[in-house]
């Protein structure tokens, strides 16, 4: 007699599982024959408040325990690469863990081409425990999904492929603008509104960002002025900075060079003056030093506060990722970093050995495990000025409070800016 499959079971109960939920929400779910199964198994379409909206999204199913890895899920491209990136309608990855009885989501056509073209492929898309879908959280997966489905309308597709061609995510109130040279190579030029800096982002130079201001970029050709000779000395930083670049260490050509020049005055028109709430200059108090500091300097200080409570608190990766997971609603664009980083047992295996022993600075780990790290032990860090001492300027708030004994626990505020981890 013919015998059932052992993994059929729990296939199907993904499969009910989804589906159910999704329709007690009122979306409309289309399961995709299993002779058309080509990599999806759902067309879903989403409701709003009772009313059918235009967007859709297909959703690849899994079941089983089969398909954990490190820390959370993955499952595998193999041949579906293409289709996933670059097709018409974004494809999700719902996983099914039968000893938790949860659904687990991630974007599968996100992190694809979020690889981009210098990096290879992923060989699985990953997908992070946090991830939960169920009764509570399907009004922000919809929203997330319907969201992303969204960035290819109007301006926002034009912004989506940009952001998808130099790996940057672009806010819809930002200037973007694109320029192609006569060498068919791609330059972007990025700035905030209100902003006097921009970021130049050229696929000749593998889309390194390069800070930049209309000074800097044409100071060879302009007398900088007094208290500002070009050679960082200028308090402004537009001359002189050391991290802006000019327009020969760019090796921009005279084309290139009038067309950033045009984006930063079309960009200051479309500026829109704001009124003065009382800044310094009208004021005539001295102004609020802004949080700044050297990366390097920064990811080296952290990881040693990291290594320092691991080795005081042995639980605390532990109590870490406990204190993460209860955390409701994650932002989205934490969850897309977490679930291929959760799923690679490497980086999860030097994550789970830190140790003084192992780590000194940061670059003693790969730059996923360091990241992995920080999003599991802080929530965010807040960036002093530069004058401060680096213990004052750098202040952590952790997903697990330190005790009351542990050194530099104090809370220093003023003048500092956030960064979420």
């Amino acid at each position: 007699m013919p015998k059932v499959p052992k993994g059929r079971r729990v296939g199907q109960a993904a499969v009910n599982a989804l589906r159910t939920l999704l329709e007690d929400h009122d979306h409309i779910v289309q399961e995709i024959s299993g002779q058309n199964d080509f990599g999806e198994d759902f067309y879903v379409t989403f409701a709003d408040d009772g009313h059918l909206t235009s967007d859709t999204i297909q959703v690849q199913v899994k079941g089983g325990s089969s398909w954990r890895r490190g820390n959370g899920y993955a499952v595998p491209v193999d041949q579906h690469g293409d289709t996933w990136a670059d097709g018409n309608i974004p494809v999700y990855c719902v996983v099914y863990d039968p000893d938790t009885r949860q659904l687990h989501w991630a974007n599968a056509t996100q992190q694809l081409r979020r690889s981009g073209p210098l990096t290879p492929p992923p060989r699985f898309i990953g997908v992070s425990p946090n991830a939960v879908l169920n009764d509570s959280t399907v009004p922000f997966f919809v929203a997330q999904a319907r969201r992303y489905v969204g960035r290819y309308r109007g301006r926002q597709a034009v912004l989506t492929h940009l952001s998808e061609m130099s790996g940057v995510e672009f806010d819809s109130t930002d200037h973007v603008l694109h320029f192609v040279n006569g060498f068919d190579e791609d330059l972007i030029f990025w700035k905030r509104p209100g902003d006097a800096l921009a970021t130049l982002l050229m696929s000749a130079h593998g889309w390194e960002p390069y800070l930049v201001s209309l000074e800097s970029l044409l100071r060879s050709e302009m007398t900088p002025p007094e208290g500002g000779d070009g050679d960082g000395s200028d308090p402004g930083g537009q001359w002189g900075g050391p991290d802006l670049s000019t327009a020969e260490e760019l090796e921009l050509n005279r084309a290139e060079i009038m067309w950033v020049v045009s984006c930063f005055v079309s960009t200051q028109e479309a500026d829109e003056p704001t009124e003065c709430e009382g800044c310094p200059s009208c004021t005539g108090e001295e102004p609020v030093e802004h949080g700044n500091i050297e990366a390097d300097v920064l990811h080296d200080y952290v990881i040693a506060r990291i290594v320092d409570r691991v080795e005081s608190e042995p639980d605390l990766l532990r109590r870490s990722i406990q204190a993460m997971r209860e955390e409701a609603e994650l932002d989205p664009e934490i969850l897309s970093e977490l679930g291929p980083l959760e799923a690679d047992s490497r980086v999860v295996r030097q994550v789970n050995k830190l140790s003084r022993a192992t780590v000194t600075k940061s670059t003693d780990i790969e730059p996923e495990a360091f990241r992995l790290a920080v999003l599991y032990f802080i929530h965010c860090i807040y960036i002093g000025g530069p004058s401060l001492p680096l213990d004052e300027q750098v202040r952590i708030v952790w997903r697990v409070p330190e005790p009351e004994s542990m050194p530099f626990q104090r809370i220093r505020n003023g003048g500092s800016t956030a960064t979420r981890a």
